[in-house]
């Protein structure tokens, strides 16, 4: 049960980077700066999303091997 919610907030990562790049986009001419802050943003969720998976796999190793 664990897995499945550190999979669903992993993914919820990748979605707020999308919805970040999209943001980015549609203020680019009108609000450089702020367009910034979600390109930061976009980043630090992508960041966030490999950092979790590894995470997650490396806990999931540790309980496989504990199991054993």
């Amino acid at each position: 049960m664990g897995s499945k919610i550190y999979k669903l907030f992993e993914y919820a990562y990748i979605i707020m980077a999308i919805a970040a790049g999209y943001l980015v986009f549609t203020l680019w001419d009108e609000n450089r700066g702020r367009a910034y802050m979600f390109i930061f943003f976009a980043i630090v969720a992508v960041f966030m999303f490999f950092f979790k998976r590894k995470f997650r796999k490396m806990t999931e190793e540790r309980y496989t091997k504990k199991d054993e």
